[in-house]
């Protein structure tokens, strides 16, 4: 007798070339419990945690700007903290302090920790070019200088437009494990995936950020490649530094290689915690330090390419020139100013058809902004 089985209902794909757990309906619950939806993850936590004390300023909640972002429906959580204090944290009712949730591309601020470090080790050096530590990798990459691939300013075929349902970033999703392969297919992995990565011409011309989370990938496999260390050491010491309370969980591909561009799932006061390591300049629990300070501190000076109004990309993180920090798809962002000691954290599930809205983002990240400068 021969046992049947149904592709897994959360990952086959359904509408628009979409796992369901992605599609409008499903998200908000797709991005409250990816950490265990995905094909793979893996999942850390720390020795000592990072004490939090609440000395709650209500003020924070009576801002009118804050309070416009805690009253749209597809929030989820909102927290500040300065120094070991909690100042104010805030939760949707289906959520909670204690949930994950998908922090998405926020997880590619692990790799300027990584990134410091090795190059202030003179593990690498920001001016070569990819090929020198990736031989194998494709056209895409290798004439690639490791500083424009860390500041989002290459030029080569990926494509993330996430209104376009056959974008290439919906076909790493299959060899990350966000999805199911095509039935026929076979499921790959992501530095294979990267290894196809194409391009006639390497040189931006627009003027702006191209940003591609396949550049993530990248340093992520230089940064293991160069160190000798694999990137789950890494996030571990990165996870002890910030004294996490619950679990790290990040999903990985077949081949346990961890999802740096975009795969983390944390509560918002892990996050928060996380946070606190951009605002100290990597000075971390019982001692422990990650990156280079003074590579972080680089981090807020250098001319990357813009984003939006006065955003620019820069190794990784998103910055002003004061404050650090990243935005992930649908709808999260985490914000670090090293001036006032001070972290923002939002949570949320945008539920349109794309779980973007730049209007949406530009405007919560001014609210952050002038939040993290003025407590």
């Amino acid at each position: 007798m021969t046992l049947a089985s149904i592709p897994n209902p959360d990952l086959v794909i359904a509408a628009d070339n979409k796992p369901r757990w992605e599609l409008p309906d499903y998200r908000r619950y797709g991005f409250h419990n990816l950490h265990r939806m995905a094909r793979y993850s893996l999942s850390f936590r720390a020795p000592s945690v990072f004490r939090l004390m609440k000395q709650v300023d209500w003020r924070i909640g009576e801002r009118l700007d804050v309070a416009r972002f805690l009253a749209v429906p597809h929030f989820s959580a909102f927290v500040v903290i300065q120094g070991d204090r909690i100042l104010y944290e805030a939760y949707a009712s289906d959520f909670g302090p204690d949930r994950p949730h998908s922090i998405q591309s926020i997880t590619k601020t692990t790799l300027n920790f990584m990134l410091g470090r090795c190059v202030a080790d003179g593990l690498v050096d920001l001016s070569l070019r990819v090929r020198d530590y990736l031989p194998e990798i494709g056209a895409g990459y290798a004439d690639a200088t490791l500083r424009d691939v860390a500041d989002m300013n290459v030029a080569n075929d990926f494509s993330e437009d996430l209104n376009d349902p056959y974008a290439t970033w919906f076909a790493m999703e299959r060899d990350a494990g966000w999805r199911l392969p095509p039935e026929g297919e076979k499921e790959g992995t992501i530095r294979a995936f990267l290894c196809g990565v194409a391009s006639d011409d390497l040189v931006n011309r627009t003027g702006h950020a191209l940003y591609k989370s396949t550049n993530s990938e990248v340093i992520g496999w230089i940064v293991e490649r160069a160190s000798g260390r694999p990137l789950r050491d890494w996030l571990i010491e990165i996870v002890e530094a910030a004294g996490l309370e619950g679990c790290f969980h990040i999903t990985c591909d077949r081949e346990g290689v961890p999802l740096v561009n975009g795969g983390a799932c944390l509560s918002a006061r892990d996050l928060a915690r996380y946070g606190l390591l951009f605002a100290r300049k990597g000075e971390g629990v019982d001692g422990r330090r990650v990156g280079d300070a003074a590579f972080i501190e680089d981090t807020r000076r250098n001319p990357g390419p813009f984003l939006q109004k006065s955003r620019r990309y820069s190794r990784q993180t998103m910055t002003d020139g004061t404050w650090l920090g990243h935005g992930g798809w649908g709808g999260q962002y985490m914000l670090a100013n090293p001036d006032t000691g001070t972290v923002v954290v939002y949570f949320s599930v945008l539920e349109n058809k794309s779980a973007s809205d730049s209007n949406f983002s530009d405007q919560l990240v001014e609210m952050m902004a002038n939040l993290a400068a003025e407590v």
